[in-house]
């Protein structure tokens, strides 16, 4: 009985050990990643730049940037996999911590989309001072809130190229969008995604008037209370829209979009993207069975799936065909 026992927790300990080797096995990306430290006159910056293991000549680069949140320059590792396969096809990549977060000096919900396009060029004013980047190779990766951003910086800088993943076109747009595809998944009645649409618009009245939080927290919800550093980065982007901005687009941009999307109506972002941006410039992949965040529905869906693939295949976190059109954009540039 005891030796049953024994060679019992000898093949636990086995598969436990086994499994935690497959998932570090699993999680260990083929690139070099560095810390990195930026000044600039509003604090420093940090962040990770990540190099091919192996390369010779110069590399063209890929800095990221983020959407809403309080992100850490891999997102949480989320990007590791996309910034292993831009570096097998001879990318770095940078990306930074946002500002307050992991040694980044300052707020990032004290910054408008303005003031993120002038921490963008301080990114690239830096990473052109490296010697082993081609500065005329510098494009960005952005996802969501970067909609916003990266078309007021293909203003001032000479991108080489954007991928653009899941952006909205109007804030206020988006927010309306948001609500009601958020009432219509959890089932709420008409007259409860009436009565939110009408809450929604009293707060953007609010913010119109540039009224204080002390005047919004009299009207606001407690079940949606948002906190003062929020109210000041909403007062400072909610009328952002790309419409115009993007006509500042001149050169090759990759608009990637989830058929599914909850948070964005990607039948808008197509149109207005197509409408604005030349043909022989703008490439659209619109994936079905996909989210905001590339995910597949599914995934998204459930947490536990998307932990478990983050764990054991975080290279197929995404819908497969998101990072190979990435891939096939950058080759045939």
């Amino acid at each position: 009985m005891k030796k049953n026992i024994r060679i019992s927790m000898i093949v636990i300990v086995l598969l436990f050990c086994g499994t935690a080797l497959f998932i570090l096995k699993q999680n260990s990306f083929n690139m070099v990643e560095q810390s990195v430290e930026i000044p600039s006159p509003e604090g420093k910056l940090t962040g990770t730049l990540v190099l091919p293991e192996n390369y010779s000549g110069k590399l063209g680069l890929v800095l990221f940037i983020h959407g809403d949140g309080p992100l850490d320059a891999s997102h949480n590792d989320g990007y590791k996999p996309l910034w292993e396969r831009l570096a097998s096809l001879g990318y770095a990549s940078l990306s930074l911590n946002k500002r307050g977060i992991n040694g980044s000096e300052g707020n990032w919900l004290d910054q408008s989309m303005d003031d993120r396009v002038e921490e963008s060029r301080q990114a690239i004013t830096w990473v052109k001072k490296q010697p082993m980047i081609d500065e005329k190779q510098i494009g960005v990766w952005g996802a969501s809130q970067a909609g916003w951003v990266i078309p007021k910086l293909a203003e001032k800088e000479p991108l080489a190229f954007s991928i653009v993943v899941s952006p909205a076109i109007n804030w206020l747009t988006q927010g309306k969008y948001h609500t009601r595809k958020t009432m219509e998944i959890n089932r709420y009645s008409e007259e409860e995604t009436k009565n939110n649409e009408a809450y929604d618009r009293q707060v953007q009245q609010l913010l119109e008037s540039h009224a204080s939080y002390e005047k919004y927290l009299k009207i606001s919800h407690g079940n949606s209370l948002i906190s003062k550093d929020r109210w000041t980065f909403v007062s400072k982007n909610f009328l952002s829209d790309a419409t115009d901005d993007l006509r500042h687009f001149n050169s090759p941009v990759l608009l990637l979009l989830g058929e599914e999307d909850r948070h964005v109506n990607v039948k808008e972002t197509e149109q207005v993207y197509r409408n604005t941006i030349k043909s022989s410039l703008l490439t659209v992949a619109v994936f079905p069975n996909t989210e905001h965040s590339m995910l597949s529905t599914q995934t998204a869906d459930s947490e536990l799936q998307a932990l478990l693939i983050s764990l054991f295949a975080p290279r197929q976190i995404t819908v497969p065909d998101y990072m190979n059109e990435i891939e096939e954009f950058l080759k045939k540039l």
